[in-house]
């Protein structure tokens, strides 16, 4: 009798395993379906009920992801690049997630605060530091892009919030 428990015991670990849920995940929606790309996306969906990414027929739409400062992280030129281009591997995440890239992506709609104590820099050093992030993910052609300034994200330190559209059918 020991050696059957035995064996249930450590197979176990192996069953918790593979139950487990592997990234990236879908849920089926109208005309397409909701992409999560990882844990984290997950516990954000849940909590604040947005997706990732969702693709409706062609076109994936990627939600925003906020540009900003974390802990003591600075407010200058450096971190704000250090910044952006965390955001830039975080939407290359989801679009590879989706099964499409950078090459894919038709617009850039970008929310500014251009002014404010977390506001690195003035305006045009601010696109001239995304435009040159953008550049190590993006080598042409280039997406349509619209940049709009506003006085806040839903991020308290949020500085720019970058969403994405992409043609992107699915593959498979």
């Amino acid at each position: 009798m020991r050696l059957p428990l035995a064996a249930l015991i450590l197979a176990l670990p192996a069953v918790a395993l593979a139950q487990a849920p592997t990234w990236p995940q879908t849920i089926p929606s109208s005309g397409g379906e909701v992409i999560i790309p990882s844990a984290p996306h997950k516990q954000a969906y849940d909590a604040i009920q947005f997706a990732p990414a969702r693709r409706a027929g062609d076109t994936l739409y990627v939600s925003g992801v906020i540009i900003g400062p974390v802990g003591k992280e600075g407010t200058d030129a450096a971190a704000f690049e250090t910044q952006t281009r965390r955001a830039f591997r975080q939407l290359d995440m989801t679009l590879k997630a989706a099964g499409a890239s950078f090459d894919d992506v038709v617009m850039i709609n970008s929310f500014h605060v251009w002014e404010g104590p977390d506001a690195p820099m003035p305006r045009m050093d601010q696109i001239t530091v995304i435009n040159r992030v953008k550049a190590e993910y993006i080598k042409g052609p280039h997406p349509a892009w619209t940049a709009v300034g506003t006085t806040g994200l839903l991020a308290p330190r949020g500085v720019v919030e970058i969403q994405l559209i992409a043609h992107a059918p699915k593959k498979g």
